[in-house]
């Protein structure tokens, strides 16, 4: 009788322990959006209440099983009082889900306005990883700087935008416009 008892307990342990979980059908495991926002403006303050940056996209998408958002045709711009506008935009982007992080892809550009000492900067590349609350910018793609008739170009380039720095890692390689080039003689 024991050996019953026995055989029948392991008979139903073995059922429950080879049962595969019931699917479940409420899309929790979908990549889906939950939400999708058009033609939208998020606005960061700083501690002291002053506008620190604002983020724009034509299309903003987020998915509920990773908490991720997509971005179409986003535009970070930082805004400072002293220092130029810095904007960076792309065709699409990505942001963690903390917000921390935000990639851009595809026909990426980065422009600082002009000021009245510098002209206007433009840098062009395919791919930037941006760290918005940090200042702080990335890439390991070919990268494209034009400030008037001077480019520069390399491969991986970091951005701090609290400095104004902009630092490429390799395969740098420049034309310099002398700005005593268009100066005339008396």
């Amino acid at each position: 009788m024991s050996i019953l008892l026995v055989l029948a307990g392991l008979t139903f342990w073995l059922r429950y322990a080879t049962q595969l979980p019931e699917a479940r059908h409420d899309g929790k495991h979908r990549h889906d959006p939950d939400y999708i926002i058009t033609d939208s403006t998020l606005h960061k303050l700083d501690q002291t209440g002053r506008l620190k940056y604002t983020l724009q996209a034509s299309d903003i998408r987020h998915y509920p099983d990773d908490d991720s958002t997509d971005l179409i045709k986003p535009n970070l711009v930082y805004l400072y009082v002293k220092k130029p506008t810095l904007s960076m935009s792309a065709e699409r982007g990505h942001a963690s889900k903390d917000g921390e992080q935000v990639d851009l892809y595809d026909n990426v550009r980065i422009l600082r306005a002009a000021s009245a000492k510098d002209e206007a900067m433009t840098a062009f590349t395919s791919q930037l990883t941006i760290l918005p609350d940090d200042e702080r910018a990335f890439t390991k793609s070919p990268v494209l700087i034009t400030k008037g008739k001077s480019w520069l170009k390399g491969v991986g380039m970091q951005v701090n935008n609290r400095t104004q720095t902009y630092v490429l890692e390799s395969q740098a390689f420049a034309v310099l416009e002398s700005k005593y080039a268009n100066k005339k003689n008396p």
